[in-house]
Order: structure tokens, then C-alpha cells, then sequence
């Protein structure tokens, strides 16, 4: 049976959830001009008032803000209360230039964790589970958000946070946890030092895992799910919004619902800034029409994905996003070709590899070198060279096929490319420095 955390919104008519926008948009818009001079700026260069928003319907006047705008804002150009109403700040795990600051009143705060509390709740999540929030904590939203979500569940909370494996492993095991928040490529390593040890997915007492932050394909959720013996539940978020829990999956594992009656979700053109129909892939931009310290209006997100308003068997009523299928603006661009590294990552699940490689790109004579590090599995491992060249070379025409241009392949032995315990770092592309 489906549980619903917010039931009335969750799976409010789409009319509802309209009524609901256009109310809180026309209110952030008057909000957002008296109190946030930059964006007022950006408005009134647009020629755009607050009179002029009357409904979501005019959404598509307002102008954008990009990661740009912060960095130029930065730290408090943006912030749309006084400070004595702010109580927190979270920041980006890193980007080159200055940092993203966002800011948080208790409202926003408690907006927050209610998302994530559907999305535990999506999970299956009742006050009866054990909830090991494996996510960083400190200026990282992933730990706060999810710890927040699951008190407010009433799940027994185990605020580990990332890294000392054996010591997860050892509370997952003791306390019996039900459901895991981390990154994938942490509970790829958890499933893989649990398998070490000599852990079976009946022996291991988590039955669902909530994983965002990163990106990852439905070959290594299987691979997840498998190992660990639980139902993989994507979820995403932006510190510039809040943090994870803007939109999550349900168990019908087809996208992630966008909490909308706080995000308004738009897909657009990322060159010309056209706004796209559903269905369409671009670049998606969200409004957060609530959040009073941090107010996003027509963020752009750089991710690319498309968003569907079909009926969800799962009784909400949310449009769905797709998971993202790259970022436009840290795509790889190869000789040419858009490369994603989750593509490279459906390809080498598919031929029986883990989630651990590294894609190393740089230019040499004026021509980009492409090249794919793989660790081999322990029960793949061998020193025949033969074999090796051969297994390169298998990898290698399946990712021609996949990408449209060859990658030198480079298979390596078992635990010699470095673990992640929070976003793995998947791309060195030396062309950049």
C-alpha cells in the first residue's frame, strides 16, 4: 500500500496545484521586488513588474538567475529577509570561484525537511524504521535535509554522516537499520565491503535506500539493489532551492515527483531560453515560490532531463521528472560529441563491471585523448594479457557504439581506483587546466 506523508497536497488535482502556484508565485514575486534589490534590477531591465504576474501563466516574463548571479551576489546580494530571521546558512560542496551560500529561515527550514519526509515516506519510511542518514552533514545539505526528513517521519535517526565504512556497517548491522540515505557510489562501496565481510542481502537488515547527490543509471541501481537486497529510491535537490528532497521517486520508480506546491518546474531551450512542452529534453529551471530567506525565481539548473505529466500509479499527482541525463554545462564535449559519464556507466554495467572508473580526458597535438579507467571485478581479475586486451577491446566497440567515438579502455585491478565516500570524481579532464 502506497504511504503518503502530506496526502492532501501529494495527490491534489492538477487544478489544485495550479491555484496553489499562481497564489504563492504572485506573493514571491511582490516579496522578492521590495526586498532583493539585484533581482529587482534584473526585472526592471526586463521591463517586468510585479503587476504583471498575475498567475503561473506568466511565469515566462520574468527573467532567469543563473549560477552566475550568485557568485556575483555572493554572500548576501540575494538574501530576501534581515539576517536577525535567518538561522542557517548550507553551502555547495565546491565549485571553481565563490562558493554558493544559501540562506534559511525557520519556515524554509521546516518547508525543507517536510520534502524529505515525503520522500522517506515514499520509501516506505514510518515511524517504525531505523533511518542511517549516511549523507555529509555540516554546510553539505544532503545530511541536514534527510535528518530533518526523518525526524519529522519519526524514524529513529542514526546520523552517521559519510566515511568510517566499517563503523556504518557496524550500526546498520547493531541497530538494525531499514533504510539508507548516501550517495550512490557510497552504497555501491557499502554493498561491496558488506559482500567482503561476508554479508548476503538476507542478512542485511535495510530494506530501501534513498540516493542523490550524483548521478548514476538504472544498471547500477540494480547492482545496488541486488547487493544490498533493497528498492533503490533516487531523490534530487539544489542547495540554491533547499537541498535533496525537491523532487523523489515513488515505488513505481518512473521519475521524481517535483513537490509542487513549492517548485514550479520549467524545461527550456538552454541556448535560446525558449520554454519547451513537456515531454521535450532541455534544461531545467525552477521557481521556489516559498522559501523566503533564499528566493530562487527561474533558476537555471543546468541539468538536462524532461519532465511528464502522465498519471502516476503511485496516486500522486506531481510531475514527474526524468533522472537527469547530464548537466549542459559540465557535459563532456569530446571530439565534438556530447559525452555523458552515465552513459559510459550503463555500458560498462551492462558487460558485467562495477561502479567504480575514472574518465580521463586531455588534448594532445590539438586532438582530445579519451580514455576510461575500469576496475575489473575480483571474480574477472587475471594477469593473462591476453585476456585483459581482449576484455579492453570488448569495452572499448561498446562504447563506440553507445558514444559514436572510440575510447581507449585501461582495465585495472580490483580497489586500485580511488573509493568516494561522498560524490565520486569520475571526470579528470586536464584540457581545462
Amino acid at each position: 500500500m502506497e504511504r503518503y506523508y502530506q496526502e492532501e497536497i501529494e495527490c491534489a488535482s492538477p487544478e489544485r496545484i495550479r491555484e496553489i502556484q499562481s497564489e504563492k508565485l504572485v506573493e514571491q514575486v511582490r516579496h522578492v521586488w521590495e526586498n532583493v534589490p539585484y533581482y529587482r534590477k534584473k526585472m526592471e531591465v526586463a521591463g517586468v513588474t510585479p503587476d504583471d504576474v498575475k498567475s503561473v501563466d506568466d511565469l515566462h516574463k520574468l527573467p532567469f538567475l543563473s549560477k552566475a548571479d550568485l557568485r556575483e551576489a555572493y554572500p548576501y546580494g540575494l538574501v530576501g529577509v534581515p539576517l536577525k530571521d535567518c538561522v542557517r546558512i548550507q553551502s555547495t560542496s565546491g565549485t571553481t570561484g565563490k562558493r554558493v551560500v544559501a540562506f534559511y529561515t525557520q519556515g524554509d527550514i521546516d518547508l525543507w525537511e517536510e520534502c524529505c519526509a515525503r520522500a522517506i515516506t515514499a520509501a516506505g519510511g514510518t515511524d517504525e524504521d531505523v533511518c542511517q542518514v549516511s549523507y555529509g552533514y555540516g554546510l553539505f545539505t544532503g545530511g541536514p535535509g534527510l535528518n530533518g526528513g526523518s525526524h519529522k517521519v519519526g524514524c529513529l535517526t542514526i546520523p552517521t554522516s559519510s566515511g568510517n565504512t566499517d563503523r556504518q556497517i557496524m550500526f546498520i548491522m547493531d541497530l538494525q537499520a531499514t533504510i539508507i540515505c548516501c550517495t550512490p557510489s557510497y552504497a555501491a562501496f557499502l554493498g561491496e565491503r558488506m559482500k567482503e565481510m561476508g554479508y548476503g542481502p538476507d542478512d542485511i537488515p535495510l530494506k530501501a535506500g534513498i540516493f542523490g547527490a550524483e548521478a548514476w543509471s538504472e544498471e547500477m541501481r540494480r547492482d545496488i539493489e541486488k547487493t544490498l537486497g533493497i528498492k533503490a529510491y533516487d531523490i534530487y535537490g539544489l542547495t540554491e532551492l533547499s537541498g535533496p528532497g525537491v523532487a523523489f521517486e515513488c515505488s513505481a520508480q518512473q521519475g521524481m515527483h517535483i513537490n509542487e506546491d513549492h517548485f514550479i518546474a520549467e524545461i527550456i531551450d538552454p541556448d535560446t531560453e525558449e520554454v519547451l512542452p513537456d515531454g521535450t529534453q532541455g534544461e531545467l529551471v525552477f521557481t521556489a515560490v516559498d522559501k523566503k530567506a533564499f528566493p530562487m525565481i527561474r533558476y537555471r539548473t543546468r541539468d538536462i532531463c524532461t519532465l511528464t505529466r502522465e498519471k502516476c500509479s503511485c496516486g500522486r499527482t506531481h510531475v514527474r521528472m526524468a533522472k537527469p541525463k547530464g548537466r549542459s554545462d559540465d557535459m563532456l564535449i569530446i571530439r565534438g560529441v556530447n559525452v555523458f559519464p552515465s552513459q559510459i556507466e550503463t555500458v560498462l554495467l551492462n558487460h558485467g563491471y562495477g561502479a567504480n572508473y575514472q574518465i580521463l580526458v586531455d588534448r594532445v597535438n590539438n586532438t582530445d585523448t579519451f580514455e576510461v579507467k575500469v576496475e575489473m571485478t575480483p571474480e574477472m581479475f587475471t594477469d593473462n594479457l591476453g585476456e585483459v586486451e581482449s576484455r579492453q577491446k570488448e569495452l572499448s566497440d561498446g562504447l563506440k557504439s553507445m558514444l559514436g567515438i572510440k575510447a581507449k579502455v585501461t582495465l585495472v585491478a580490483p580497489k586500485t581506483i580511488a573509493r568516494s565516500e561522498g560524490k565520486a570524481v569520475r571526470v579528470i579532464d586536464n584540457r581545462k587546466i
